[in-house]
Formats: structure tokens, C-alpha cells, sequence
């Protein structure tokens, strides 16, 4: 839980550019803030790219944080929203393929899967790995519906598709996330 004190004085000490309160605030959120780039970003290296546009847009606009909501929420979303950039940056746009071909994980097709799997215990990592296996139109919506709470209609502007599409990116990404993990634990026994 954040002492609200003590980040209301680091905050200042932002707003004052003081580097030593900027480090601590970087230090305080860069966890946290590296697993929502992760969830958007195809690599560790992109991940940390778009972590630190997503530090320099947070030091850029502190001023105007209200203390009225989470001040985890307001960083979280500014780093989901820089992440979400990169992807518009990228000259393919990869949220616009209707090629299942170009997602499919295996030889298999993910629509026989018709079951959920019900996954308890999955360890974080095992998670974040068939999410980051996922293509990047696939991960860009699951992130932003499951992760991120988006509405399919926030999700199609955001990211320039159909409303349509976002929904049948996320069943897909659930299909392919199902099968990975089936895979995954497979394997284990």
C-alpha cells in the first residue's frame, strides 16, 4: 500500500526536478510498470523502451496528477496508453490481418479446443509467457480487455479495428492462450 505522505513529498520533490526524487519514484513503480509493458511489448528490450518513454511522459506531466484518484491507476494508465503508441508506431500494423495463419501456435486448430481449462495455481511467469506468445493483435487486445479493463468499443478506437475484431482477437488469444498452457502443463507431469 503507498504511504501517501511520503509519495506526496517525492511527487514534489518531481515537480521541483529534484533527480534523487525522480530515481525514487522510478524506483518505487519500475516492477510493476515493466509487467504492463511487458503485457504489449514483444520482448524484454521493447518492454524497457516503452517503460522509460512511459517514466520521461509521467515526470512530463506530474503536474497534473489531482491526488484525487491512485496515483498507481494514473501511472499504470499512462504507461498502458505509451504502450499502446509503440504499437501504433510500428509501419506493419498487425491489427489488421485476417489471416488466422500468421497466429496460429501449432498445426492444430485452436477451434477444436472447446472447453475451458480451468488453470489453478499458474505461477505469474507461466502466465506472462503464453501471453507474450501470443502475435501482437492478439496480446495488444487480451491486454487491454482482461488486463486493462477496456470495453471492446474503447478497444476498436483505440487500436483502429472493428469492434468485431477486438472480439474475435480475444476469443482467439483465449483459444491460443488455452492451448499453450495445456502444452505447458503437460509438460510439467
Amino acid at each position: 500500500m503507498e504511504n501517501k505522505e511520503h509519495l506526496k513529498l517525492i511527487i514534489k520533490g518531481c515537480l521541483e526536478n529534484k533527480r534523487r526524487s525522480q530515481e525514487e519514484l522510478f524506483k518505487l513503480y519500475y516492477g510493476k510498470m515493466l509487467g504492463v509493458c511487458m503485457r504489449y511489448s514483444v520482448d524484454r528490450d521493447s518492454a524497457e523502451e516503452v517503460l522509460q518513454e512511459g517514466f520521461i511522459k509521467i515526470f512530463e506531466k506530474l503536474d497534473r496528477f489531482d491526488y484525487k484518484g491512485s496515483f498507481e491507476g494514473w501511472i499504470r494508465r499512462i504507461m498502458a496508453n505509451t504502450a499502446i503508441d509503440a504499437i501504433r508506431k510500428n509501419k506493419k500494423n498487425p491489427m489488421l490481418t485476417d489471416k488466422d495463419e500468421d497466429f496460429k501456435l501449432g498445426a492444430e486448430d485452436p477451434m477444436i479446443i472447446k472447453e475451458e481449462v480451468e488453470f489453478v495455481g499458474i505461477k505469474a511467469e507461466i502466465a506472462m509467457d503464453a501471453i507474450n506468445s501470443l502475435s501482437p493483435a492478439y496480446k495488444a487486445v487480451f491486454s487491454l480487455y482482461v488486463l486493462e479493463e477496456y470495453t471492446h468499443k474503447e478497444i476498436s478506437e483505440i487500436l483502429g479495428i472493428s469492434e468485431g475484431t477486438s472480439k474475435s482477437n480475444l476469443s482467439k488469444a483465449k483459444l491460443n492462450l488455452q492451448k499453450v498452457l495445456k502444452e505447458k502443463f503437460m509438460n510439467i507431469e
